[in-house]
């Protein structure tokens, strides 16, 4: 049946009108592209939830149902991330417009429950489609049960926000507003991919009479066209460069300096810390005069946000600094930027002699730097501790466990900027976290929907804090479809991160663990057992290692007790071991 023809059946006189405008959503909906959608259950939102399950049950999508709404947020960020987790796109080529995903809300505080997602989807442009049912006007602001002002409730976060009374003339009207939501979800016309917000008014009766078969799944509709690739600005030769890549830069910041002949520095979550051009502890590197020092430009690309030797870097005045920067807003956090263009090209010709020393003098300082780094962190007998879990999960990504990682913000995504290796273009692995905010919220929900959309395993690592404030997305009902995923989890009792700033100085130290440390003694296993996921301990690094080489099934925690006791201490002393091996390193080389 055509969607017209759905339309019109869901129309007649015989359908209650909730019902009517829940299966015209949901069937335009699908036309625009939908294929997943997570749901909370609850009462106002039942005709949505009716419609949804007989559109599965038609093969029209995958229904994913989870009972706390602010998993269900995170849980379909994860699905909408997985439409861009591919590592084999081609920079080159038109981009790809994102796969929108929904989430469906009842009225009130589950509304609100998604803000984190929605604040997370905004920042890191993911197109979130959020369907709160709501009460009819009448009843707003009347004390009525679960009623709240949910129009704008996500304040300028939404790229589309509408409020659909009850009872709305359905047919091309309901169609448009579902076009206008998905393309701008899509950033179909602003280039700013993103969540939207469609607030659904539904009046009693809310249980439909009859029973829903919607036949063939709805033609696709493609009203909107997607954005074609930018002509690319021809950077120039001459000041000493390096390409900084951040979170979500893509394959295309490791193709640009390949082909300039420019050291690259790329975060882990960047999709571009690969191949020979990549130098692995480039954060170490930038303090010294002839590295960082040296820099007269840096080309920007993606979402810098783990390293402020980096954010010195992009502070500094002596330095040209062009973004670049395909969709909507662009990172210029010190006002520096020179130029800000969609996409950049290597200078023409051959590297001269003067870019390829600079190279050399990068490459040998990297290499002496993870020299350095492999023997301090590897050292016979040392315990484990978050810089040595985070090397055996870099060098089993992509080889021996699963080719997708999640990364849990604070500590955990630093150490694996510090120390893990460049990959190999060819099997690098996909790597993601949230960092379009930089929150703990939700990683393990995050990892979950990464599983789910990409149907493959998928390994997660964070710390105790990040896990803690999660632990309810391990939680899967019986109906619903098993995921394969680890989570790997540092327990350090608390938060390790404080310790290497500011505020883990010794003068703080009285006040440190209450504020800042807030040591917990949560017994993982049992809270594991009790959401039906296997738990392990690891002990050392040969158990380590024995753990992420096995096949990742179904749900699993595993959890590697260390002391953050000297944390502060040992970083310092890191540091300048690293620093001593790269000086000499440098000592001989040519300037």
């Amino acid at each position: 049946m055509s969607a017209d023809g759905v339309r019109g059946r869901a129309a007649r006189a015989d359908v209650e009108p909730a019902t009517a405008t829940a299966r015209q959503l949901v069937t335009a909906l699908v036309a625009h592209g939908v294929r997943h959608v997570i749901l909370a259950p609850g009462s106002r939102s039942a005709p949505l939830a009716y419609a949804l399950l007989a559109a599965e049950e038609a093969g029209w999508l995958r229904l994913h149902v989870r009972v706390d709404e602010r998993v269900a947020g995170f849980v379909a960020l994860g699905l909408a991330r997985a439409g861009a987790a591919s590592p084999d796109a081609e920079p080159s080529e038109a981009p790809t417009p994102p796969a929108p995903v929904a989430v469906v809300t009842t009225s009130g505080t589950a509304v609100a429950n998604l803000h984190p997602a929605v604040l997370e989807a905004a920042h890191s442009g993911l197109p979130l489609v959020v369907v709160s049912a709501d009460r009819p006007h009448e009843m707003r602001g009347t004390g009525a049960n679960q009623t709240t002002d949910q129009v704008g409730i996500f304040g300028s976060a939404p790229r589309y926000a509408v409020d659909l009374p009850a009872g709305a003339p359905g047919g091309p009207l309901l169609d448009q507003v579902v076009t206008r939501a998905l393309a701008a979800a899509q950033g179909l016309r602003t280039n700013a991919p993103g969540p939207v917000h469609l607030n659904v008014a539904l009046r009693d009766p809310l249980a439909p009479a009859t029973t829903w078969r919607p036949g063939p799944p709805p033609a696709e509709r493609r009203v909107v066209a997607a954005p074609t690739a930018p002509a690319p600005a021809r950077l120039a030769r001459g000041p000493r460069t390096v390409v900084v890549a951040g979170d979500g830069a893509g394959p295309g910041a490791r193709l640009l300096a390949e082909a300039a002949g420019w050291p690259l520095l790329a975060e882990p979550t960047s999709g571009a810390r690969a191949g020979d051009h990549a130098i692995g502890p480039y954060r170490l590197l930038l303090g010294e005069p002839a590295l960082g020092g040296a820099v007269e430009r840096v080309v920007l690309v993606g979402h810098p946000t783990l390293s402020r030797p980096v954010s010195a870097l992009l502070a500094r005045r002596d330095v040209e600094v062009v973004v670049v920067a395909p969709q909507g807003e662009w990172t210029d956090v010190a006002g520096t930027a020179a130029r800000v263009v969609l996409a950049a090209a290597a200078p023409p010709g051959p590297v001269p002699g003067a870019d390829a020393a600079w190279l050399e003098r990068w490459r040998l300082a990297g290499a002496a730097a993870q020299e350095a780094l492999d023997a301090v962190v590897a050292e016979p007998g040392r315990p484990l501790d978050g810089l040595l879990l985070a090397r055996h999960v870099a060098r089993a990504a992509g080889r021996s466990g699963p080719r997708v990682l999640v990364a849990g913000s604070s500590n955990t995504v630093r150490d694996l900027d510090v120390v893990a290796a460049p990959w190999h273009p060819d099997h690098h692995p996909v790597a993601v976290a949230n960092r379009g905010l930089a929150g703990i919220d939700g990683t393990v929900a995050t990892a979950t929907g990464l599983a789910l959309g990409l149907e493959e395993p998928v390994r997660a690592l964070m710390g105790d804090l990040t896990f803690l404030h999660d632990a309810g997305a391990l939680l899967r009902g019986r109906l619903e479809d098993e995921v394969d995923l680890q989570v790997v989890v540092l327990n350090d009792g608390g938060g390790g991160i404080f310790a290497t700033l500011e505020h883990g100085a010794p003068a703080r130290a009285a006040q440190f663990e209450r504020i800042f440390g807030t040591p917990q003694q949560a017994d993982l296993a049992r809270l594991a057992e009790a959401y039906g996921a296997r738990h392990t301990p690891v002990e050392d690094g040969g158990q380590l290692r024995e753990v992420l080489a096995r096949p990742v099934r179904g749900r699993s925690v595993v959890e590697v007790t260390v002391d953050r006791a000297g944390l502060r201490e040992h970083r310092a002393d890191l540091r300048r071991r690293v620093a001593e091996a790269v000086r000499a390193a440098l000592a001989g080389a040519p300037a």
